[in-house]
């Protein structure tokens, strides 16, 4: 008999059992690129939001800061500058019309900054469900192959007069990696969701600040 291993698991596998092992294997796959694509974006979004704060405090003139803005592609644009961008636009937008009062500016510039917000919120919760349902259904997906390498390999004892626990351990050893493949693909998947969910919470909770802390300054330099 060859060594064991999981090639050769797969192979003495049964049809369903191979399938969940193929089926396991590529969701696996998916979830590590999604797993290194939201920690790399989530990344770049904390560094680029703390960068844009760092320049936004500095500035005296908001107008210089929001065309030069203008002039930069909404696809470089960080999500702060998106915000910040859409709450200045909407505020500049609603003074040209002279009939609006200062109050009404700066709540049209909060409701443009919420729209903003909500987007953006959006692009970094992106994958994050498919995460989470690879956390709490590979396991699942996993024990259904393994018990039903099990059936099999005790509907096998039936056309045999005398059985033994030789004949059954390799039908169960096979059984037993489908299990083993959903823990592997469950496990990564479940602490990548809870450290990206709490660095989505940090950052939707820095974009409220920033809204909170915009308004105030725009109610200050329009007095």
């Amino acid at each position: 008999m060859a060594e064991p291993s999981l090639l050769v698991y797969f192979f003495e596998a049964g049809a369903v059992v191979k399938f969940v092992m193929i089926l396991l294997l590529a969701i696996s796959v998916l979830s590590w690129v999604f797993i290194f694509q939201r920690g790399y974006f989530l990344n770049f979004t904390q560094k680029n939001l703390k960068k844009f704060e760092k320049i936004f405090w500095q500035t005296e003139d908001l107008t210089k800061l929001y065309s030069q803005l203008s002039t930069k592609s909404k696809t470089r644009a960080s999500s702060l500058e998106k915000i910040f961008d859409a709450g200045f636009k909407e505020y500049l937008a609603l003074g040209n019309k002279g009939d609006v009062d200062v109050q009404g500016q700066i709540e049209g510039a909060q409701r443009a900054m919420r729209v903003a917000t909500s987007r953006e919120t959006e692009l970094i919760e992106k994958h994050l469900p498919f995460l989470a349902s690879v956390g709490s259904t590979t396991p699942y997906i996993g024990l259904f192959g393994t018990v039903w390498g099990i059936m099999t390999a005790f509907q096998a004892l039936s056309s045999v007069q005398q059985a033994s626990i030789a004949m059954v351990a390799p039908g169960i050893s096979e059984a037993l990696v489908a299990t083993a493949m959903g823990l592997f693909a469950a496990i990564p998947a479940v602490l990548a969701y809870n450290r990206y969910a709490n660095q989505v919470e940090k950052i939707i909770s820095q974009f409220e600040v920033f809204q909170d802390e915009f308004s105030s300054l725009l109610l200050r330099i329009s007095r």
